[in-house]
């Protein structure tokens, strides 16, 4: 029964994270590390980074985010879920929550970062990559393929 299963969910589970991929790869516009430093908004609003040159690298920290919030919409909470419990009493407001991209002349994206979610506790493997003027942030385990994207717009 397994191996009569292992063809249909696998076709499943690459459709899957396949529909999570980036639309726009092929029409990657960057052609300077430095285009990615500013401020950038999620679509809906719900996460806002600052994207800043760390020396051989990139970073961004967090200026707003929804899951990162207590009720009352203005206070960050703490870094609870942070598996280094020196760091679980640190508010996340301003944390950098995304590190070491390294540009990759190459293939016009940052490759090789981390994402560190407040709302998990998780750190995810991370690149980006600039689309049409949007910011195509990918956070994943393994590889690539299966991951989550998140687009983001330059705010200032």
């Amino acid at each position: 029964m397994l191996k009569s299963l292992t063809g249909p969910l696998l076709a499943a589970a690459l459709t899957a994270g396949m529909t999570g991929l980036p639309v726009g790869e092929a029409f990657a516009q960057a052609s300077s590390p430095d285009q990615i430093v500013g401020v950038w908004e999620s679509e809906d609003g719900n996460l806002k980074l600052e994207m800043f040159d760390a020396g051989e690298t990139y970073a961004a920290r967090v200026l707003y985010g929804k899951l990162l919030m207590e009720a009352d919409g203005k206070t960050f909470k703490k870094d609870t879920l942070n598996p280094d419990p020196n760091l679980r009493s640190r508010s996340l407001e301003r944390a950098v929550l995304v590190t070491n991209l390294k540009w990759d002349a190459a293939d016009g994206r940052w490759e090789g970062g981390n994402f560190y979610s407040g709302a998990t506790g998780q750190t995810h493997s991370a690149r980006a990559t600039l689309v049409s003027g949007k910011l195509e942030l990918r956070a994943y385990m393994g590889t690539a393929i299966l991951g989550r994207t998140m687009v983001l717009r330059r705010a200032q």
